[in-house]
């Protein structure tokens, strides 16, 4: 990922996450942060939890996960 592709998800991704689905959108924000540093950010034990949290039974944990999957896979 580049760093002009980036720059744009994440202002989309903000400009959305102030009108819907706050918590999807918080998740996407972090996946691009990590699809864009890559390992610099965070730990692999912390993208193992994020990628595994879009199963989880609460509502918001799922969005959250969902969104952070859907960031990394741009």
């Amino acid at each position: 990922m580049d760093k002009v592709l980036f720059e744009r998800e994440i202002r989309r991704a903000k400009r959305l996450a102030s009108t819907e689905n706050n918590e999807y959108w918080s998740g996407y924000q972090r996946g691009l942060r990590r699809r864009f540093q890559g390992d610099n950010f965070g730990t692999d034990k912390e993208h193992e939890l994020w990628m595994s949290m879009a199963e989880s039974r609460d509502v918001r944990r799922r969005a959250l996960g969902r969104g952070y999957r859907a960031g990394c896979e741009v």
